[in-house]
């Protein structure tokens, strides 16, 4: 039998960005430990992309390209130790009975129209990890010059959004009707059916941080490792992702059931830095008056 090691480590907050960078550190240190005992036992690793990219300069991760991952994109594929299957994207989202899709943001710089003041609920941009993430991708992806992507920033910021902790809590207060908009994952259409939720912008595109997977070095079983690998990335395991969790998956011709999703792109935000967190979560938190 394989060992997975799921070490998918991340803090929604970053209030303390250094806590999100301990616990990084300490499951790579507990991997570079066992692994320079002899002890490691993990035949595959998922993990987020900086652990991994830690432990292949280590020589913990093997290189291994599986069959499974042909047609998908180039981006996801281009590291032959590390293979990229999906991207946990975020956009906006809408109850349809209390927004008409007529009425719905059509652009990302719809949000900071004044008619949503006090209707958009989102996780604190001052010390979520994920969104200060989006909003830094938006600037690099989206927005034609920084100035705009500013203005859009305190836009959206003088709406006075309501703040939770995470992504989590995002659909219950549109679902209720408690809010209009919330700044939140497509996925969330799926899992929390029948509610009538829809999402935006329909032009796209959608960001997110990609999700990835690896075999390690000395997997104590190679073969099945790699099995599991050829498994996870094949279209069986793709479509239980997409179709049951709704998540946005990088093998070709799936997608989750979600009017529209196969249209828009989805892209990869880069991963921020420790530093670059606390000082993105600092600048938003006086913008929007966050802490």
């Amino acid at each position: 039998m394989y060992q997975f090691s799921y070490a998918d480590i991340q803090t929604d907050s970053v209030a303390d960005a250094k806590e999100r960078e301990r616990q990084l550190l300490d499951r790579s240190i507990d991997l570079l430990t066992e692994a320079a005992a002899g002890k490691l036992t993990a035949d595959v690793v998922q993990a987020p992309l900086p652990m991994l990219e830690l432990l292949k300069e280590q020589g913990i991760l093997a290189p291994y390209r599986s069959p499974a991952a042909q047609g998908y994109p180039d981006w996801a594929t281009k590291d032959e130790h590390i293979t990229l299957f999906g991207v946990e994207y975020v956009s906006y989202l809408y109850n349809t009975q209390h927004v008409q899709v007529a009425d719905a943001p059509r652009r990302y710089q719809d949000l900071g129209d004044p008619k949503w003041r006090g209707q958009i609920v989102m996780a604190n941009p001052s010390n979520h990890a994920s969104t200060i993430s989006w909003l830094v991708g938006l600037k690099e992806q989206v927005f034609a010059s920084e100035d705009e992507w500013m203005q859009f920033v305190k836009a959206l910021a003088a709406n006075q959004p309501m703040f939770v902790a995470s992504f989590g809590p995002t659909p219950a207060p549109i679902e209720s009707g408690e809010k209009r908009i919330a700044i939140s994952m497509p996925k969330y259409i799926v899992t929390k059916a029948p509610a009538p939720l829809a999402w935006g912008p329909p032009s796209g595109p959608l960001l997110g941080s990609a999700r990835a997977i690896a075999v390690t070095a000395k997997a104590p079983h190679p073969a099945a490792a790699r099995a599991f690998v050829d498994y996870w990335l094949g279209r069986e395991a793709m479509s239980l992702l997409a179709r049951d969790v709704g998540e946005y998956v990088l093998a070709p011709g799936v997608h989750p059931p979600i009017p529209g999703i196969d249209q828009v792109q989805v892209k990869a935000v880069r991963d921020l830095s420790d530093q670059e967190l606390q000082r993105w979560g600092r600048e938003f938190g006086k913008i929007f008056g966050a802490r």
